[in-house]
């Protein structure tokens, strides 16, 4: 885990200011905490899983070991979380982690979509996987594929800015949000700020996670 400290910073496509899903544009304060250097491997997860009696995920026949871990939903990785006495990041938390403390950087790592391969595992890197973490260069912080790899679930569910005071039911709504793009997704999927919605009981080839702490 690495320590972040807190900060304000406007959250959000600060980029390209037309990704309505990322807009408005809006001044956020995050509060320090930790969160995972690295996207949480097989290795990890299967130690746990067989602890608990759980499944072990479908690693595609692609190996286990250090391979960011896949195939496990929305609640098998809170579940993991909790059992280190962590939780998922929140959305803002992963953003602003994501750009370095709140930096204008679209990928993470960098301000400039020209370095992507310096950064990210994207559908051209020619990786049809989820690979070895912290392969590739991590961003300011210190932190690994945030950007490309796997998809990183996040703790709450999916909805618009402009709905911040949505009434809902943490425990039960069913969509969530992944962050960060993946081996399987274009350029545009990696960028810092782009959100996606999907079922929180979904297991997929490209959606991993990693932990956070409040501290």
């Amino acid at each position: 885990m690495i320590e972040i400290e807190g900060g304000e910073f406007l959250f959000g496509d600060f980029y390209e200011l037309s990704n309505t899903d990322a807009l408005p544009l809006h001044q956020v304060k995050v509060k320090s905490f930790l969160i995972g250097k690295y996207e949480v491997t097989f290795e990890q997860y299967d130690d746990f899983a067989l602890k608990t009696g759980r499944e072990l995920p479908n690693d595609g026949a692609y190996g286990r070991e250090k391979r960011a871990v896949v195939d496990v939903t929305w609640d098998d990785a809170l579940a993991f979380c909790k059992s280190l006495g962590y939780r998922l990041p929140s959305e803002i938390e992963w953003e602003y982690a994501a750009r370095s403390g709140g930096k204008n950087h679209v990928i993470s790592g960098t301000d400039s979509l020209s370095h992507l391969k310096d950064f990210a595992i994207v559908r051209s890197s020619g990786i049809n996987f989820s690979f070895m973490v912290g392969t590739k260069k991590p961003n300011e912080l210190g932190l690994y594929d945030m950007s490309g790899n796997v998809f990183e679930w996040i703790d709450e569910f999916y909805q618009f800015y402009s709905l911040p005071d949505q009434k809902h039911d943490n425990d039960a709504d069913a969509i969530r949000i992944i962050r960060g793009g993946s081996f399987g997704e274009e350029e545009m999927a990696t960028r810092t700020y782009w959100r996606v919605g999907t079922l929180r009981d979904v297991k997929a080839t490209d959606i991993g996670f990693r932990c956070a702490k409040s501290l």
